[in-house]
């Protein structure tokens, strides 16, 4: 009983879980802060949409990671929100860009390391833990359209892809 959502049932090394989804919680707050930047320091004819679509992606990065520290705690785990290890434990990497087109193709970067993490959790996960791979993979599909979007700006502003 003192267990809460988890019965004998469950077949995962819970630990290892919560390691791999706390990497997960660090690459998500890692991309709101890169995001967030990049919505503040968006400059030139074509920054506003862009910006507007940094920020949209930086507010459900926060909610991924949200979704994520709730998890670990469903899992009798602890969410490491600690700042000083951040960038080592995310899978993303903090760059700021150089202009609009650089942050565009830097997010884009950051959302396939997010894409292919977010598969490999999924698929290891597999039947051992079905609640944290759904939520992998619902996080999973909503970084395929981030990608998609900033793909379509480079598109847009005829930058060869």
């Amino acid at each position: 009983m003192d267990k809460g959502p988890l019965t004998e049932d469950y077949g995962a090394d819970r630990q290892r879980v919560i390691e791999v989804l706390n990497e997960a919680l660090a690459t998500e707050l890692v991309c709101v802060l890169r995001y967030k930047r990049h919505y503040y320091t968006a400059e030139g004819i074509n920054s506003a949409s862009v910006a507007a679509e940094f920020l949209q992606h930086a507010t459900e990065e926060q909610g991924h990671a949200d979704l994520i520290a709730a998890r670990i705690v469903q899992l009798q785990g602890e969410p490491d929100f600690n700042p000083a290890t951040l960038v080592s434990r995310s899978h993303a990497e903090y760059v700021e860009g150089t202009d609009l087109i650089d942050m565009i193709k830097e997010d884009l970067v950051a959302e396939r390391v997010a894409i292919a993490s977010y598969t490999e959790i999924a698929r290891w996960l597999g039947d051992n833990d079905i609640t944290s791979r759904r939520l992998m993979e619902q996080i999973l599909a909503v970084e395929e359209e981030h990608a998609d979007d900033l793909l379509t700006f480079l598109k847009q502003f005829g930058v060869a892809v």
